[in-house]
C-alpha cells in the first residue's frame, strides 16, 4: 500500500490537531478534493484509490513512533495518549465519480479531531495512483539529475552559504518511492544548507529536523469558531500563542491577503512572532511589505524569518535569499518542483476545508485561482468584513 504510516504526513497537521484538541475538541468540519489540472481522466482508478483510503483507515501509531513525537519539544504528553487509540475514521470520507467526465469527487464530514489528518496522505494517495497507471516509465534518471542541477546551483555557489531549504512536498509527490529519495539525497548532499523536511516519517527515518507549524485550515475555521469574524485572524493567533507560549512562531499570512494580515499583525505580534510564511501573490513585494511593517512598529527585521513556500523553484528561491540577504533571515519550502520533478506534468490537487460547525469558511488569496468556497454570499461577505476588493 502507499500510506504505511500515519506519519507519512506533514508536522503541520500534528501542531495544528494538538490546538485542536485542547482549544477546539467539539469543532465538525467539512473538507472538499479539487482538481485544479484540467482534462485529467481519474475515474478510471476511483476504485484504486478506495482500496488505498481504506488501508490508510486501518493504520494505528505504533510505540514506536508515538515516542519520536514525544520527543518533539512542543508536542505535549496529552496529545500523545490520544494518537495512542486513534486511527482515521473511515465513514467521514466519501469518494464517488465527479460531474464531470472523468473527475473524482472527496469530501470528508466529521470532527475536526477525527479527520484533520485525512488530506495529505489522501492527495498522496491519488497523485501515486495516477502516476504509477499513467506513466509506466518514470524516468527516474532525468529526475536525478534534475535534482542534481538544483542542488548543485546552492552547493556551488560561495554567496548562499547562509542559503536554506526545506522540502514541502509530500502531498503532491509523484511517489512515496521518490520522495523518500530526494529527501535522502538532499540530506547527503547538500549538508547544513538542506534545513529538513516537512514530512515527520521522512524526518524520522533520515534522522533530520521536521518542520512546520500552521496552515490555512487553521485560521480558515477560527472564523466559524472566534467570537466575530473580523476578529478571526487575531483569535487565531491568539490561541496558537497560547498553545505553543512562543514555539512554533511563524504566522501564516495569506488567509485574507497581506493588507488584512497587516492590519492584524499588530506590535504585539510582530514581537511574539519570529516570523511570517508566503504562500501566495508576488514574493518580493510581500517581503518588502514585511519588512517595512516590521520597521513602523520598531522591530529589527534582521531578527526575523520570512519564510517562502509558494510554488517555489530553486532559481526563484535563490533570487529571493540575495534580495533580502542581510537584511533579515529567509528560509524556503519547496514541494512540487522537488517531489514532482521527473519530465512529467505534476496534478495541481487540493484538499480545503469548506465548512466549520455548519458555517462556509473560505480562504481569500493574494493568488485569485487560489480561492476557495461553496458559499458565493458567504465569500462576498467576508470581502467585506475585511476590506478587500471584489472581485
Amino acid at each position: 500500500m502507499i500510506i504505511t504510516s500515519l506519519l507519512d504526513t506533514d508536522l503541520y497537521k500534528f501542531t495544528m490537531m494538538q490546538v485542536v484538541l485542547h482549544h477546539f475538541p467539539a469543532a465538525q468540519v467539512e473538507y472538499r478534493y479539487k482538481c485544479r489540472t484540467p482534462n485529467v481522466n481519474l475515474a478510471p482508478y476511483l476504485d484504486e484509490i478506495r482500496e488505498e483510503v481504506h488501508a490508510l483507515c486501518q493504520l494505528e501509531f505504533t510505540e514506536d513512533e508515538l515516542d519520536y513525537l514525544r520527543g518533539l519539544r512542543f508536542i505535549k504528553s496529552d496529545f500523545v495518549d490520544f494518537l495512542g487509540l486513534f486511527h482515521l475514521p473511515e465513514k467521514c470520507i466519501h469518494i464517488d465519480h465527479g460531474e464531470l467526465p472523468g473527475e473524482i469527487a472527496i469530501s470528508v464530514k466529521g470532527s475536526w479531531l477525527h479527520t484533520i489528518l485525512f488530506e495529505i496522505p489522501v492527495l498522496a494517495i491519488v497523485n501515486e495512483v495516477f502516476f504509477r497507471n499513467t506513466c509506466k516509465e518514470p524516468g527516474w534518471d532525468e529526475g536525478r539529475r534534475r535534482l542534481r542541477k538544483k542542488m548543485n546551483l546552492v552547493i556551488d555557489d560561495p554567496a548562499l552559504a547562509d542559503f536554506r531549504v526545506a522540502e514541502y512536498g509530500t502531498r503532491r509527490r509523484f511517489s512515496k518511492q521518490w520522495h523518500d529519495e530526494v529527501v535522502e539525497t538532499m540530506h547527503a548532499q547538500m549538508g547544513a544548507h538542506f534545513a529538513g523536511t516537512s514530512n515527520i516519517f521522512l524526518a524520522r527515518k533520515h534522522g533530520v529536523t521536521p518542520l512546520g507549524t500552521m496552515g490555512h485550515e487553521y485560521l480558515q475555521a477560527c472564523q466559524a469558531l472566534g467570537p466575530r469574524l473580523r476578529d478571526s485572524q487575531v483569535f487565531a493567533l491568539e490561541t496558537w500563542a497560547k498553545e505553543y507560549r512562543g514555539d512554533l512562531g511563524i504566522a501564516l499570512s495569506d488567509v485574507y491577503g497581506m493588507d488584512a494580515f497587516l492590519r492584524d499583525f499588530d506590535m504585539y505580534f510582530c514581537k511574539l512572532f519570529d516570523g511570517a510564511r508566503h504562500d501566495s501573490g508576488d514574493p518580493f513585494q510581500w517581503g518588502e511589505r514585511l519588512l517595512a511593517h516590521y520597521v513602523a512598529n520598531r522591530v529589527d527585521p534582521r531578527t526575523k524569518t520570512l519564510v517562502f513556500s509558494d510554488a517555489l523553484t530553486f532559481p526563484r528561491a535563490i533570487e529571493l535569499a540575495k534580495q533580502f540577504s542581510g537584511r533579515c533571515k529567509v528560509s524556503f519550502g519547496i514541494g512540487t518542483n522537488l517531489t514532482n520533478d521527473l519530465g512529467h506534468e505534476p496534478l495541481q490537487i487540493v484538499m480545503k476545508m469548506v465548512r466549520c460547525n455548519g458555517q462556509p469558511v473560505a480562504k481569500v488569496s493574494d493568488a485569485p485561482e487560489k480561492t476557495m468556497c461553496d458559499d458565493p454570499a458567504y465569500l462576498a461577505y467576508l470581502r467585506q468584513v475585511f476590506q478587500l476588493p471584489p472581485v
